[in-house]
């Protein structure tokens, strides 16, 4: 495996991953099938109230967050030969609308809207285009989200326990594998029944 530092808010950073793994780049190992744009900063972004916030907070969060995996699908997508997976991890904050979260509420709300205009062009190519919302999962990223949060979700899900990484990688798998080949421009959320739909 190839693995190569990348600066989703940089475009230059994005061209040169699009580079490596294009044909002829030292990474190419045959047409990009799959895609998931995991890349967000949420590290310490809340506790503010929406009227709180500064631009400069506000801008780097969507810049990451909501440019980011429009700007990797945009360079990887010309590699994408027939049909493809690309799944968009998103939040489910976006759906339940957490307070003193709005820029990235906003930010991830993006994500959801790009995953449905992306399935709608791209379907025709045979390329399909999914969201997973997660809900708060014990990672680095949350160590620092207040407790009062933290006992929201424990008290609110309807599967009593903190949700882990390993959560995600089932419905992952199955998003970018063929099973889901007629499956596109839909968000799941997964964090144990806190929001349902």
């Amino acid at each position: 495996a190839d693995f190569v530092a990348l600066d989703v808010a940089d475009p230059a950073s994005v061209e040169a991953l699009a580079a490596r793994v294009a044909p002829g780049g030292p990474a190419y190992g045959g047409p990009v099938y799959g895609l998931v744009n995991n890349a967000a900063l949420a590290n310490g972004v809340g506790g503010r109230e929406f009227q709180d916030l500064d631009v400069e907070t506000w801008d780097r969060l969507m810049t990451v967050n909501a440019r980011g995996p429009w700007l990797v699908a945009k360079h990887l997508l010309p590699l994408m030969s027939g049909p493809g997976r690309i799944v968009n991890i998103a939040s489910d904050a976006a759906l339940y609308g957490s307070p003193r979260l709005a820029h990235y509420i906003a930010s991830k709300g993006a994500v959801l809207a790009l995953t449905r205009a992306m399935a709608r062009e791209l379907g025709e190519r045979g390329i399909t285009v999914n969201a997973v919302a997660p809900g708060l999962t014990e990672v680095e990223a949350t160590e620092t989200v207040p407790a009062e949060r933290h006992a929201l979700y424990a008290a609110n899900r309807a599967i009593p326990r903190p949700q882990q990484p390993d959560d995600l990688v089932g419905l992952v798998s199955f998003l970018l594998g063929e099973e889901s080949r007629y499956l596109t421009g839909q968000v799941v959320a997964v964090n144990g029944g806190f929001t349902m739909h």
